[in-house]
């Protein structure tokens, strides 16, 4: 099943008709919150919460509790919505996890596996076969291995919602957050603010309250009030470092990444930024050759001024090296979270290889 927006939930909830699994996927704390308090509404009444509205958290392999809470009729209620913490603890922790097949394949070098997690997961999938029509089960999963069994699970029997939004729902979500504090958010201050944030709800909720208090009532947040006021989330950080590595100017990286590890910026935070930017360079050469910085804002998922960046950065730097720059940043990822690593001496040897003329030119080949 595909993964569903916020909107499409909303969409859902408006039918009317209860949902049997509803998995709310991601760690934003604004959009969790909305997507909750919207399925409570649509389905328990005020009167009837104390007895139709629950709150169960499962902890390893014990589901039995909710399962048995699931199939038993609520007091004085038509439906209740149970909300549930913990469900991602009965995915196998380790390396070597594999995914466990409808055969029940074996799980190799899994130390988290066990046959009361076997078991657990079927009494889950053969529950959501036939569920109870008067139960709505609410997942809170920050997120999910996709190669593992209770993400096929919630994958082919529950409603999926991603908790996270495009560029364009983002700076919508900008302007109504700030016309609710009755101020006005410019379009393009609207665009700039999302950038800068990284399209995070609760961040945008953070940032927009700062910046109504700044303007006053009735006031109107520019652009210059959000360079002013908002801080630039290290994602586009490392848009400065684009044009560096592109250009093989590695002198200039390194200072400038030794600048931002001074400041405190966490080593694999940078890589996983750096990783989000390759992939980015890596969307913005697939788009057409005219496209310009207002176009490739949508499909890019981030602001006109960055997508131009993006657009420009691509072309200098070949598919194959992005494609090469990538495989470098995963096996830094993995190299940094080992024991006892020298982040620093890592993140220059990374540097050095990612402006490697040699590799370009391989990559070129």
């Amino acid at each position: 099943m595909q993964e569903n927006s916020t909107d499409q939930l909303l969409k859902t909830l408006a039918r009317g008709k209860p949902v049997p699994a509803i998995v709310l996927l991601g760690s934003d704390p604004y959009l969790r919150e909305l997507c909750r308090n919207k399925i409570i509404e649509a389905f328990v009444p005020d009167a009837a919460r104390d007895w139709a509205l629950s709150r169960v958290t499962v902890d390893g392999t014990d589901w039995s509790e909710l399962l048995q809470r699931a199939d038993t009729m609520p007091m004085l209620a038509s439906c209740q919505v149970l909300l549930v913490d913990g469900a991602d603890s009965i995915e196998i922790k380790g390396k070597g996890a594999a995914e466990d097949d409808d055969a029940g394949g074996k799980e190799e070098d899994s130390p988290g596996s066990s046959d009361d997690r076997t078991e657990t997961l079927k009494a889950l999938a053969k529950y959501l076969d036939a569920p109870a029509q008067f139960t709505v089960l609410v997942f809170e999963v920050p997120k999910l291995d996709r190669r593992q069994r209770l993400f096929k699970i919630f994958s082919e029997k529950a409603l999926i919602v991603a908790l996270e939004l495009d560029a364009v729902a983002a700076a919508s979500l900008a302007t109504q957050m700030a016309k609710d504090l009755g101020v006005v958010l410019d379009p393009s201050a609207a665009s700039m603010l999302v950038g800068l944030v990284a399209a995070e709800p609760n961040r945008i909720r953070i940032e927009i309250d700062k910046l109504a208090s700044y303007t006053g009532k009735a006031g109107r947040i520019s652009v210059a009030d959000v360079e002013k006021l908002v801080p630039a989330d290290r994602k586009n950080t490392v848009w400065q470092l684009a044009d560096m590595l592109a250009t093989r100017r590695r002198s200039d990286a390194l200072e400038f990444l030794n600048n931002l590890l001074r400041e405190g910026e966490a080593p694999v935070a940078l890589v996983g930024a750096l990783a989000w930017m390759y992939r980015k360079l890596i969307e913005a050469r697939d788009l057409p050759a005219g496209a310009n910085g207002y176009s490739a804002a949508r499909t890019l998922q981030m602001n006109p001024a960055a997508a131009e960046a993006a657009l420009a950065n691509s072309r200098k730097i070949p598919k194959k090296a992005l494609l090469a720059g990538l495989l470098a940043l995963g096996e830094a990822d993995s190299q940094l979270k080992q024991s006892n690593p020298d982040p620093k001496a890592m993140m220059e040897f990374l540097v050095a290889r990612l402006t490697s003329a040699s590799d370009t030119k391989s990559a070129r080949a």
